[in-house]
C-alpha cells in the first residue's frame, strides 16, 4: 500500500503538461511547419540579380492611422534594379486574390499584356498565407512565375523587400500626418512613384531605381 502510494506521488508531480509544452515549442519557434502537401521552391540566400527580370520579391506592411484605422500593403519589387513594379491595399487583410492581382500588375507594368512572362521569374516571398496558398501559387506557375519562399526563422530573410520597408516607412510615411486609411491609400502612388523616380541607391551608384533602369536601356541600345 506504501508503494502503490509513493508511486502516485511520483507520478503525479512529475506528469508532464502537453499543452504547456507546446506553447513553450510554440514561443521558441521550435514547431515544425504544417504540411499542406505543396511544393514550394525554398530560398536558398542570394537575392540581388546582375539582371533586371530574373527574380522578384515581395511583401506586405502596415501603416498605423491617427483615427486607428490600419492599412495594409503588398508590393512586387524587382531584385537588380530595385523598381517597385506594383503595389495592392486595403484597410482589411492582404488575400490570395490581392497577390494575384499583385502579380498581373507587375507583370503587365514590365511586358505589357500577356498571357505568360516571356521566361521564368522567381517570386520571392515570406510563408504569409496569402502567398502560399493553392491557388496563388497555382495562378503564379501558370503565368510563369517560380514560388520561391525564405526558410523558417532564416537570417537573411526577404532582406530587399525587408528593407524596403523599413526606408519607405522612414521617408515617407514618418514625414506626413496620417489622418485616415482613405487619406493614405489616397497618397500612396505618389509616394511609390516618388520612390521609383527619385529615391537613390547605394547599390545602383546613387541612381534611383528608373534612372539605373534608363542608363541600362542606353547601354544596351549604344553597345561598346
Amino acid at each position: 500500500m506504501a508503494l502503490d502510494r509513493v508511486t502516485a506521488l511520483l507520478n503525479r508531480e512529475f506528469r508532464i503538461n502537453h499543452k504547456k509544452v507546446y506553447r513553450i515549442m510554440r514561443a521558441n519557434n521550435l514547431l515544425l511547419p504544417k504540411y499542406t502537401g505543396r511544393v514550394i521552391k525554398p530560398h536558398e540566400g542570394t537575392i540581388i540579380t546582375l539582371m533586371s527580370n530574373m527574380r522578384w520579391c515581395s511583401d506586405g506592411f502596415e501603416i498605423s492611422c491617427m483615427n486607428r484605422e490600419r492599412v495594409r500593403i503588398a508590393f512586387a519589387m524587382d531584385c537588380s534594379d530595385r523598381e517597385i513594379m506594383s503595389f495592392v491595399a486595403t484597410n482589411k487583410g492582404i488575400t490570395s486574390e490581392m497577390i494575384k492581382d499583385l502579380m498581373v500588375g507587375a507583370i503587365e507594368y514590365r511586358f505589357g499584356i500577356v498571357d505568360q512572362v516571356p521566361h521564368t521569374i522567381e517570386w520571392l516571398s515570406d510563408n504569409g498565407s496569402c502567398y502560399t496558398a493553392y491557388e496563388t501559387l497555382r495562378f503564379a506557375r501558370m503565368m510563369g512565375l517560380e514560388p520561391c519562399t525564405t526558410p523558417y526563422q532564416s537570417p537573411e530573410s526577404n532582406g530587399m523587400a525587408e528593407s524596403f520597408v523599413k526606408t519607405f516607412k522612414r521617408d515617407y510615411v514618418s514625414l506626413y500626418a496620417l489622418p485616415s486609411a482613405v487619406a493614405v491609400m489616397e497618397m500612396l502612388p505618389s509616394w511609390f512613384e516618388d520612390y521609383n523616380e527619385n529615391h537613390p541607391h547605394k547599390g545602383l551608384k546613387m541612381r534611383s531605381p528608373r534612372e539605373h533602369r534608363r542608363l541600362l536601356n542606353k547601354l544596351e541600345r549604344c553597345p561598346v
